[in-house]
């Protein structure tokens, strides 16, 4: 340590200005910065009535499947389609606004009591750029799937179908059963 800060005095000033930009170079590089593409919506964000449907769910996992299986040792070209059973669930914010009232006698000296209970439920909404009212999703569920077929040129070895079932298990969470893996031909 005590040989690093002789060396550092007897650095130039010149010499110790190119080591503190490279330095401060360095950190700028290390930092991340954050995605300029806004087009992905987090938690709690309001969605766009454009991007509330994601008709494309389903080729994009397919396409990103295939893409995986062909990197792996012995499956060659594949083909993938996936079946959804559901194509999942946005929850949006409500408002719950809840009344009580009770009622207790009549002012005639008998007893009596009555009670009510009123609520309502209204949706939470958020304005875009374009004064649009659009609603304020809190939670998004994924896209349920029913089974998943792949077609692979090394679909008929045993080992090969054995991984690609147990790749599509852990990425979707999916049964064996609802797994189906062939040859090509």
């Amino acid at each position: 340590m005590k040989q690093w800060l002789e060396k550092f005095r007897q650095m130039k000033k010149d010499q110790i200005l190119i080591l503190l930009l490279t330095g401060i170079l360095l950190l700028v590089i290390a930092v991340p910065a954050e995605p300029s593409d806004k087009s992905e919506i987090s938690v709690g964000q309001a969605v766009p009535e454009t991007e509330y449907a994601q008709p494309d769910m389903k080729e994009r996992l397919e396409q990103q499947l295939q893409a995986l299986l062909e990197q792996v040792d012995g499956v060659g070209e594949a083909r993938v389609m996936i079946i959804l059973q559901s194509d999942g669930k946005k929850i949006v914010e409500k408002d719950l606004e809840q009344s009580h009232s009770q009622d207790e006698g009549n002012g005639e000296g008998q007893v009596s009591s009555s009670q009510s209970a009123q609520s309502s439920e209204a949706t939470v909404y958020q304005k875009d750029s374009q004064g649009n009212e659009i609603p304020y999703v809190t939670e998004q569920k994924t896209p349920e799937i029913a089974g998943v077929l792949v077609i692979a040129r090394g679909g008929g070895n045993a080992s090969v179908q054995q991984e690609i079932t147990e790749a599509v298990m852990a990425l979707f969470g999916v049964e064996a059963h609802k797994i189906k893996v062939m040859r090509m031909k």
